[in-house]
């Protein structure tokens, strides 16, 4: 049933920082640790310093920014 699926995940935040500009959205780490403050980009703790992020959730997360950003843009 789960053959062929390969999760998505890597861990820390200076991979999620590359991550983002890979695919164009660029952010720094001090952004990202404010938006992980107040529960506005999707992650997880492994363990107290251990974090991890799923990229099929930063994908979807990604997504919704830009069209928050283009919706505000329109108004």
């Amino acid at each position: 049933m789960w053959e062929g699926i390969k999760l998505r995940k890597i861990q820390g935040l200076s991979k999620l920082v590359s991550y983002l500009e890979s695919v164009g959205y660029p952010m720094a780490a001090d952004e990202i640790t404010d938006l992980m403050t107040r529960r506005k980009i999707p992650h997880r703790r492994a363990y107290q310093d251990i974090i991890i992020f799923n990229l099929e959730h930063i994908d979807w997360w990604i997504a919704e920014q830009r069209k928050q950003q283009l919706t505000e843009q329109s108004k």
